[in-house]
């Protein structure tokens, strides 16, 4: 088990070796995750899609790194049509666990596959403008969105329940059964399909009753191998009456061509051209629509793609400290001191436990002044044979730490070290600051001497 806190394996211990973290609460949250996770697991295999992903996300919620249930999570949303969802998902998992991620594999069969991915876009588009349409009041238009959408995407479930809620509206209530039986077959136990197909099988039985009702008002009788139905009041007319009446339908045809069906075909060729019309500028800002989504889309990734970076840093940075404090500790038990001094400067001691900073601060009291006088010592050795890299390399971390150690040497040879490596511009400043700390003596003197050389 990778422990929480410094990121070392503390295989079954209760208990971190490396920094003493309590393991055992952690380790029960891991189990509750896992509990969800294989919940979810069983409740997706049924197809009870809409329970798994609450499983799923509560599983989340115990251990955002169970890269299993996120994966999961990814795939329940892309069989829902939930795309976005689904790559939002699966990119998060790829930045908490960078190899063996089946993420990876998901991420890139979408990716390679540019008529997929405008496939995808092409489905949001159209899902937004049919929503667009429903909000104005255009349900027909809607309507034809959708099954657009549906066509190319057919296990889009939120498009799906959409288009029965607007077949209810439209009293088209076998449609919206049949295309509600498709919903449920993605997602079984889906709630708001559940609400929809329910109401819908009220409606129609309201319907059918008062169909029998009507039908009372007619007998029927076997005549042969027929069935003849009829009005239970049935007059018989005559010759004459029924002359009347055929001249009477003939007027009556007329009229109705002249007065309703031509009109009508008429408002149908306006009606079609206007639909033709609003298709063509729907393609238009479908266009807009896209590009749009997708700059979207690419912020919001690049977010979370961020935000997992960030928290990956920080716990890289933890490892690192402590890993660096191990080192000066060996080092310095060993004898080592410029090699413990040097891994103590690699610490970042904000980034340690309280019991590992009291570590840090005992080897660091013990380390320092011998760390610098073995450093002065080395470094002033090298001046003096000529050897300039060496001594501003040792030269240089002393003064970084203190830059007044031995009432400025170090600095003032640190100085005189690159000018004479042929550096004068980095010698300037440590002339200048024994110039300015140590006014009244030679080696200020000296050091005003070779300040007014350079300028």
């Amino acid at each position: 088990m990778i422990c929480y806190q410094c990121g070392m394996d503390a295989g079954k211990e209760e208990f971190c070796p490396g920094c003493h973290a309590d393991l055992r609460i952690f380790r029960k949250i891991e189990h509750i995750s896992n509990a969800y996770y294989n919940d979810g697991l069983q409740k997706a295999n049924v197809r009870n899609l809409s329970g798994a992903v609450i499983s799923l996300k509560q599983s989340l919620k115990f251990n955002k790194y169970n890269t299993d249930a996120r994966n999961l999570l990814g795939l329940i949303y892309y069989e829902m049509g939930e795309v976005v969802e689904a790559l939002s998902e699966w990119v998060i998992s790829k930045n908490y666990q960078q190899q063996d991620n089946r993420a990876s594999g998901y991420l890139d069969a979408i990716q390679k596959n540019r008529s997929t991915l405008e496939n995808i876009n092409q489905t949001i588009k159209k899902y937004n403008q049919a929503l667009a349409y429903c909000h104005n009041g255009s349900r027909d238009l809607a309507v034809i969105q959708l099954r657009k959408v549906l066509n190319m995407n057919p296990n889009m479930l939120r498009a799906q329940q959409l288009l029965a809620l607007l077949y209810m509206e439209d009293e088209k209530y076998d449609q919206a059964k049949k295309t509600l039986r498709a919903a449920g077959k993605i997602d079984t136990d889906n709630t708001t399909t559940l609400r929809y197909l329910k109401e819908v099988n009220a409606r129609l039985k309201e319907k059918n009753t008062g169909k029998k009702k009507k039908d009372d008002d007619l007998i029927s009788y076997q005549s042969g191998n027929e069935t003849i139905i009829m009005p239970k009041r049935f007059k018989e007319s005559s010759i004459g009456s029924t002359l009347i009446y055929i001249l009477i339908g003939l007027v009556v045809g007329v009229a109705v061509t002249a007065f309703l069906i031509v009109p009508g075909v008429k408002a149908g060729f306006q009606a079609e051209s206007k639909k033709q019309q609003l298709e063509a500028t729907d393609t238009i800002n479908t266009n807009n629509q896209t590009i749009e989504s997708l700059n979207k889309q690419i912020s919001d990734m690049q977010a979370q793609l961020d935000s997992a970076q960030s928290n990956q840093d920080e716990v890289q940075t933890q490892i690192n400290s402590y890993e660096g404090l191990l080192n000066a500790y060996v080092t310095f038990t060993g004898g080592d001191v410029l090699a413990a001094g040097d891994a103590l400067a690699a610490v970042d001691s904000s980034k340690l436990s309280e019991s590992a900073q009291g570590v840090y601060n005992t080897i660091k009291d013990q380390v320092d002044q011998k760390y610098k006088e073995t450093l002065y010592n080395t470094g002033y050795s090298a001046y003096s044979k000529g050897d300039y890299e060496t001594a501003i390399n040792d030269l240089k971390k002393i003064t970084d730490m203190d830059e007044a150690y031995s009432d400025g040497s170090a600095a003032y040879y640190l100085a005189q070290s690159y000018r004479k490596s042929g550096d004068t511009e980095s010698a300037k400043p440590y002339y200048q600051y024994i110039i300015d700390n140590y006014p009244d003596t030679e080696r200020a003197s000296t050091a005003r001497s070779y300040v007014d050389a350079q300028q």
